[in-house]
């Protein structure tokens, strides 16, 4: 089998987790990294067995690379706009860690870039891709709990560290040069968090009927706003305009979990991780059609998104398969997170 080569720029946490992922899968497989720090380079090259001739220490060189066939950014959100927009006149094929952007007009303007090129895009919504979404959607399309009605999606954290002074814990205040709580590098809850129950929410509505994204609004807005200037922890009610309505969740500093809940005429579907299930995922359905889904899974999600973006490269598609995240709704995520964000 041809395995496809991707290289990572950027080799943060969330780039190691998703170098994790390629010793599960078949089809792809790590080839080239790109770090200015010189660490994170030796460390990468030394734990993934990286050709030390595609270990770059600047991020033009991997785009230079001939041999790669996509190209993976993990870069903070500030910075994907113009390693996406590099990467297109390179002709490399592209995935984005998520936010694809920090606006709507930045990813209005990689859509235009991308018109008329042989170039796949997809935003690196990793849930999309693990066998729990597969048995949401069939049991939302086999009507287990009915009609539709609305639902509400949970993603929040205590991100600042702690501290004990004779055994009492004190939190400490945001730093200012963490990523999360800078807002030059696209910090805060709704685009570090709040973005997956926003996309997973314009998912659902999805199959109920097509949405009309001129008549979704973004109601109740609540923003908590931190001493950084980046807000910490907000809410936001969806209505998508044909009679689903959605409540999102987002926070850096309260354990909110990754919960969501569908609500239908006929009971609930409770997703209890929604984001990154290991092991065995849980789903529970209320109501007339009650039961407990135990799916087994192997412990890292990114491997089922490397497969299933490899697949579309060796068959020379633009985007991912349904249900992966397609560029028309990265686009509309953007507007509605631009919406809660003003």
């Amino acid at each position: 089998m041809k395995q496809v080569k991707w290289g990572i720029i950027g080799l943060g946490g969330i780039a190691s987790k998703f170098a994790d992922g390629f010793q599960f899968t078949k089809n792809a497989r790590l080839f080239a990294i790109s770090s200015k720090n010189e660490n994170k380079l030796l460390e990468f090259k030394n734990k993934f067995q990286i050709d030390e001739n595609f270990c770059f220490s600047n991020y033009e060189s991997l785009l230079e690379c001939k041999d790669l066939d996509i190209v993976y950014i993990a870069l903070p959100h500030s910075f994907h706009h113009e390693w996406v927009i590099k990467s297109i006149k390179k002709e490399k094929n592209i995935l984005v860690e998520k936010p694809a952007t920090v606006n709507f007009l930045q990813m209005e303007n990689i859509k235009n870039n991308l018109k008329n090129k042989n170039i796949f895009f997809s935003e690196a919504f990793m849930y999309r891709y693990h066998p729990q979404i597969s048995k949401i959607i069939d049991l939302l399309k086999n009507k287990i709990i009915g009609n539709l009605i609305s639902m509400e999606s949970f993603f929040g954290f205590d991100a600042q560290a702690r501290r004990k002074i004779f055994g009492i814990k004190f939190k400490k205040k945001p730093n200012k040069y963490n990523r999360l709580f800078n807002k030059e590098l696209g910090g805060g809850a709704i685009l570090d968090v709040g973005c997956y129950p926003v996309s997973f929410s314009i998912f659902v509505a999805s199959l109920i009927s097509k949405i009309d994204f001129n008549r979704i609004e973004v109601l109740n807005k609540k923003k908590e706003i931190g001493p950084t200037g980046v807000d910490m922890n907000s809410f936001a009610e969806l209505n998508f305009g044909n009679n689903f309505k959605s409540k999102v969740f987002a926070s850096l500093i309260k354990n909110l979990g990754k919960k969501t809940r569908i609500i239908g005429t006929k009971g609930e579907l409770i997703i209890e991780d929604t984001w990154s299930p290991t092991d065995i995922s849980l789903i529970n359905v209320t109501g007339e059609n009650k039961e407990t889904i135990k799916i087994k899974c192997h412990n890292n999600i990114y491997a089922y998104e490397i497969d299933a973006l490899s697949t579309c490269i060796l068959e020379n598609k633009k985007e991912p398969n349904f249900p992966g995240m397609t560029i028309n709704e990265t686009l509309e995520n953007m507007r509605i997170l631009d919406k809660w964000l003003d």
